[in-house]
């Protein structure tokens, strides 16, 4: 576990929750990818010369590819997203009235 501390903005049970979705993403993505090989293996194995395999196989691919851009670059529209929201946040507080005080 990390020695690192929550900031006020993201409490510990936030990350926790995050951490746990973020495994549970690339859990699921190995599963696909080690089913996707292990039934196109068997496929391939069982009757490679009827022609037909690669439409399922190539439909597979797309989906495996998908579903790889979902899980994996999933961290980077998770900071580009922190960020925009982080300058929003900044931007309305400008456009606050002040209260000033005699």
């Amino acid at each position: 576990m990390s020695s690192r501390h929550p900031s006020p903005m993201q409490p510990a049970h936030d990350l926790e929750r995050r951490a746990r979705q973020a495994a549970a993403l690339r859990f699921g993505w190995l599963a696909h990818l080690t089913v996707f090989v292990c039934v196109n293996a068997g496929l391939w194995l069982a009757g490679h010369r009827g022609g037909w395999l690669g439409l399922p196989t190539g439909g597979w691919i797309i989906g495996l590819l998908a579903h790889t851009l979902v899980v994996w670059l999933r961290p980077l529209w998770a900071m580009a997203y922190e960020q925009v929201l982080q300058r929003e946040r900044e931007r309305l507080q400008q456009q606050q009235p002040r209260d000033t005080q005699p």
